[in-house]
């Protein structure tokens, strides 16, 4: 049983993890209409910034703080993806407003080959570190209630509730903010928030600025986990069946929807993988993705669209 407790433990802690990430795809998406398909390269940009500007800052300003050189190099980061968001509005969308999707979808993967190419010429294209002192040895839970106890990585713990407190706060800016609401009136109708006196083009500026810093937290766990290199971009890409699970407008679909995907990816490959050949946590979340876009296109929580002829 303790097993089982354990196997379900590291798929939520990494189910949150691509809650977050499929986030960006949702708040993009909710306000402009756009599918990011630039959302993993944005993490990977994010957390080469995080890591090269955590190695140039103490040479630069001879700041020998670990925390402090970190908390910079975060504030760096940060600000070199909201002059990103500016960029995109400004480069891009600006020009592409009433357009069809396809034509949409394309310009986001013309800025992920940008940012890709971008990170490498800027940043270089090594393997690099991010350490910001979170703990990686294992710790055991409920030894009195399990013989030998729950295993649990420190570091996968921290990260699934540095995920979730993104999530709460991401939640209370769209509830309790008027930025959040005007975002929420954008993403109901586009005509009727502009007829109101709320600027377009600043809310996309500020929601890819948000879905810039969801980037770069996810890029700063991801990193501190794997290593930041190119295959990053691909990790994130693992957010992709979580929208389409939870439904491209629902926030609380990309939670679910990531909860879902990563205790059934780690379920399927301990139980399935032995008889099935192993490898299961590689295609597992698409797959499933496949099925729920031949049963409920529109996801868990997704708003289904009815055309009137």
């Amino acid at each position: 049983m303790g097993f089982v407790i354990e196997t379900i433990f590291g798929g939520l802690m990494t189910g949150m993890l691509y809650s977050l990430i499929a986030l960006g795809f949702v708040l993009i998406y909710k306000a402009s209409g756009v599918f990011n398909f630039a959302q993993g390269a944005m993490v990977l940009f994010a957390a080469l910034a995080m890591a090269r500007f955590a190695e140039w800052i103490p040479l630069w300003t001879g700041i020998s703080s670990p925390l402090l050189a970190n908390l910079l190099a975060f504030v760096a980061a940060f600000a070199v993806m909201v002059v990103v968001a500016w960029g995109v509005e400004r480069l891009a969308l600006r020009h592409l407003v009433n357009q069809e999707g396809i034509t949409l979808l394309m310009a986001t993967l013309g800025i992920t080959y940008f940012l890709e190419g971008l990170g490498q010429m800027v940043f270089g294209s090594d393997i690099y570190k991010i350490d910001v002192g979170m703990p990686k040895d294992p710790i055991f839970l409920f030894e009195k209630s399990f013989e030998g106890g729950v295993l649990i990585n420190k570091e996968d713990l921290y990260a699934a509730l540095i995920a979730a407190a993104m999530v709460a706060l991401l939640a209370l800016f769209f509830q309790k903010t008027a930025t959040g609401r005007a975002l929420r009136a954008v993403a109901d109708d586009h005509q009727a928030a502009q007829s109101i006196g709320i600027p377009l083009s600043t809310i996309w500026v500020i929601v890819w600025s948000v879905a810039g810093f969801v980037a770069l937290v996810a890029g700063i766990i991801w990193g501190s986990k794997l290593g930041v290199q190119f295959s990053l971009s691909l990790v994130a890409l693992k957010a992709l069946p979580v929208v389409i699970l939870g439904g491209l407008t629902s926030v609380p679909g990309a939670i679910i929807g990531g909860l879902l995907i990563g205790v059934g990816e780690k379920v399927s490959e301990v139980y399935l993988g032995p008889a099935l050949g192993g490898g299961i946590e590689i295609w597992f979340a698409y797959v499933l993705a496949l099925l729920f876009l031949l049963v409920r296109p529109q996801g868990l929580f997704g708003e289904k669209i009815i055309d009137r002829v």
